[in-house]
């Protein structure tokens, strides 16, 4: 079997791979434009062919003389196009005294009142241009054409995200528009050390990506390996953040995420100024942020919106209750199981009443109501806005009930179920959420064959595996492993504003200061 094994899997593909972007036939030719508009109109309509919402408008001028307005129907603002771009043109037209071979110079420097204008010189330019959503223009006699940016279309406006509210903080959240989101760092950063830069990614989407940091803040590494990791990635289409997220992270095996991913502006900014690098991609509400860290998955915006002591509580309830959402099942199950005895024995007596009744291990049962319960979270989360939250609700209910009465489970295994999934949805970080539900299930398969032993087994696994992960050169347990004292004031502990003088020395080159000291407020009496 391993001889026959082995040849399968040194057999070679029957077919070799075909390589999708490298397609000469459907690609762009990069020769110049031609000064024949009738050959330039012609590869256009070739390459274009079937396309119905690729517009081609010919303007007829005086002299003989006429232009080409190419764009797509849909991607282009029609009444700006009509408003600053035909209508100045052709009311020039009617001019006699105009000379046909000034007619591109005074176009793009006199009549169209657009700010972004651009020079073309060759048909690729004009097709990515096109594809883009700007408006070109083909002359005839004349081998340049022009780039008119006049995106338009309708976009989602700006809301409060979904998927990360707060009660005390900003209530916007990014869009599907690129430059919307990086705009909305613009108005938080106002500074000039602020980077955007771009990079297209997807042979067929031709994606944009912004890679935007704080020079001087960030350290240089960290920006350069991003823009390596990007830089290599080959794909055919970029549709979502997580297309790139999965290229460029550091353990792709481990359950564990080591990129972040937030839709909200304010959560951006601060990373950005603690010398984390934001990566936007066009299409999507959801920006990366690395380094990543696994205490940074604790944290929410609206911790450093309130008062620290109050966020440092809630800080460190969330933590106990992220405890409790990965070893709760498994501790119940070895315990009933394996060691009853650390249990009182009115609580082992009430636990052995319940689970007579029950024709399964404890276990099993736990498996059971694991599986349903995240059955009908996925339910409810694909399911309309309108129904989902009360099919949760009320099937939860409905099935534990009737699971108890007919003897199925037992109703302690429906309440440590519950308790469980109940912690789960404290953690911040939805990505970390993941990791910690499958770590759930293998927490529960090591109690159920070795009780308490299994899960000291797995929980020194758990954190030999934490703190061996990097993400972007920094140690993903850190600043706890390995241990950095002056950068503790931001894990468990919130501490106040004017203490957090100091930048965190994981991503900064230097012991930058964040805040001057003595701060701290002394009222008068």
């Amino acid at each position: 079997m391993m001889l026959l094994w082995s040849k399968r899997k040194n057999r070679k593909p029957d077919k070799a791979k075909v390589n999708l972007p490298a397609d000469p036939e459907h690609a762009a030719p990069k020769k110049q434009l031609s000064e024949d508009l009738l050959t330039n109109e012609q590869t256009l309509r070739e390459l274009f062919r079937n396309c119905s919402d690729v517009v081609f408008r010919e303007v007829l001028l005086a002299a003989d003389h006429r232009l080409l307005i190419i764009y797509i129907d849909g991607l282009v603002d029609t009444k700006a196009l009509d408003q600053f771009v035909l209508e100045p043109v052709i009311r020039d037209s009617l001019r006699e005294d105009r000379q046909p071979e000034q007619l591109r110079e005074v176009i793009e420097n006199q009549l169209i009142a657009v700010a972004a204008v651009r020079k073309l010189t060759c048909l690729h330019e004009a097709v990515q241009d096109i594809l883009k959503g700007h408006a070109v223009i083909l002359f005839n006699n004349e081998s340049l054409g022009l780039s008119a940016e006049l995106k338009g279309g309708d976009v989602r406006s700006v809301e409060e995200p979904s998927s990360e509210p707060v009660v005390k903080g900003p209530r916007e959240g990014f869009t599907e528009a690129l430059r919307t989101n990086t705009s909305m760092i613009r108005r938080k950063l106002k500074t000039h050390r602020l980077k955007m830069e771009s990079l297209t990614v997807g042979e067929l989407s031709q994606t944009n990506i912004v890679i935007s940091y704080i020079e001087g803040t960030v350290k240089d590494t960290i920006v350069q390996e991003v823009r390596s990791r990007i830089g290599r990635i080959k794909i055919d289409a970029v549709l979502e953040s997580g297309y790139i997220e999965e290229f460029i992270e550091d353990a792709p095996h481990s359950p564990f995420p080591t990129v972040q991913s937030t839709e909200r502006p304010d959560i951006v900014a601060a990373n950005l100024v603690e010398g984390k690098v934001a990566i936007f991609t066009d299409g999507t509400p959801f920006v990366l942020i690395v380094p990543f860290t696994f205490w940074a998955g604790l944290q929410s915006a609206e911790d450093y919106y309130n008062r620290s002591l109050y966020s440092s509580a809630v800080r460190i309830i969330r933590g106990v209750l992220l405890t409790t959402s990965v070893f709760l099942p498994s501790l119940y199950v070895a315990i009933v199981n394996f060691h009853s005895l650390m249990l009182p024995t009115s609580l082992v007596l009430n636990f052995s009443a319940a689970q007579e009744n029950t024709p399964f291990p404890t276990v099993v049962e736990a498996f059971m109501m694991e599986m349903i319960f995240e059955g009908l979270r996925e339910a409810g989360v694909r399911l309309p806005k309108q129904v989902g939250s009360a099919v949760s609700i009320v099937g939860a209910l409905v099935i534990g009930q009737a699971a108890v009465q007919a003897g199925i489970v037992s109703a302690p295994v429906v309440i440590i179920v519950a308790g469980t999934g109940i912690a789960s949805f404290t953690i911040p970080r939805y990505t970390l959420g993941y990791a910690l539900r499958l770590l759930r299930f293998v927490m529960l398969i090591l109690a159920g064959t070795l009780g308490l032993y299994g899960i000291a087994l797995g929980t020194l696994t758990l954190l030999l595996h934490l703190v061996s992960l990097r993400s972007y050169g920094v140690p993903y347990f850190s600043p706890v492993a390995p241990l950095m004292p002056e950068s503790l004031n931001d894990v468990l502990w919130r501490a106040p504003r004017w203490k957090m003088t100091n930048l965190p020395k994981q991503t900064t080159p230097d012991r930058l200061e964040r805040i001057p000291e003595g701060q701290e407020p002394k009222p008068t009496r």
